[in-house]
């Protein structure tokens, strides 16, 4: 991506090497590359990590950030910069007010206005709050560990916790979540699914306008996107981890799908463009 020159948005607080003690409340949305790490190492699903993480106090020892950790710092409020000016006027074309969310930053863990966590569950978004949360060490292991570099690609994991906040501006992160509360394991997975989707369309469609209102996007940039979509699907990720996959078990989709609407938000543009929840689950 070619950012020279792009302004850093104003709207995050740095939290690293603060420490931070709670017990988790629930996260809005979840993350979306989380998975990855979660399945490869863990082999456990997100909300049972994080609860178990945070079921105690959890403290956190002065931390000196890299050279390269400001790097990505400096990358990191460029893309939220890019999405409030993308999103601020899709939803006035829509006759809605777009309510900027904010970044934080921390490193090993955080408290959030959903609870405690650390960095082992890697990006995530809290509806209570309204912050996206990110050890930035994670970009480093999407590359070394995951196979998923790519300046793009790390746009991609923030453009997709951003896509959690359009769906919690929208309503539909909320209805989601009380539908949630209604079903049964399976039926909650597969309503995960739809929610994880759809944040991979929003993400899309912030990359369709980012390059039609700047023209960043360079050769590449968009393979890498679709690369780090087909690394971080539950199955490819479950079999990488096992050998086999269950699908009984999905919470982000496979990665077929994840490709599939992902490319979709980057070739439409469309706010409108990305109902992950009325087609019959089988038609993802």
């Amino acid at each position: 991506m070619d950012l020279n020159g792009r302004r850093q948005s104003t709207n995050f607080e740095d939290r690293r090497g603060k420490g931070s003690a709670g017990k988790i409340a629930g996260l809005g949305g979840g993350g979306a590359i989380i998975v990855a790490l979660i399945l490869l190492f863990l082999g456990k699903d997100p909300s049972q990590v994080i609860e178990q993480v945070s079921s105690s106090g959890i403290q956190t020892e002065q931390y000196t950030p890299t050279a390269q950790e400001e790097e990505f710092k400096t990358f990191a409020l460029q893309i939220l910069a890019s999405t409030e000016d993308v999103w601020t006027p899709l939803f006035k074309q829509a006759g809605r007010t777009y309510r900027e969310p904010k970044l934080v930053l921390f490193h090993g863990s955080v408290q959030s206005g959903c609870g405690g966590a650390t960095s082992s569950v890697g990006p995530f978004y809290c509806s209570a709050d309204e912050c996206l949360y990110l050890d930035l060490d994670f970009f480093n292991e999407m590359e070394q560990q995951m196979g998923a570099g790519g300046d793009f690609a790390c746009a991609y994991v923030i453009a997709h916790e951003v896509g959690h906040h359009v769906q919690h501006l929208l309503g539909t992160l909320d209805q989601a979540h009380s539908l949630q509360a209604q079903q049964n394991e399976k039926e909650k997975n597969r309503t995960s699914v739809r929610i994880e989707l759809q944040a991979d369309y929003y993400a899309g469609v912030w990359g369709y306008h980012e390059n039609r209102m700047f023209g960043s996007i360079e050769a590449g940039d968009f393979e890498e996107a679709i690369n780090a979509a087909q690394k971080i699907g539950d199955d490819y990720l479950q079999k990488q981890a096992r050998g086999y996959s269950v699908p009984e078990s999905f919470t982000h989709g496979t990665s077929a799908q994840r490709m599939r609407w992902l490319k979709k938000g980057l070739t439409t543009g469309r706010l409108d463009g990305g109902d992950t929840f009325s087609p019959s689950y089988n038609s993802l």
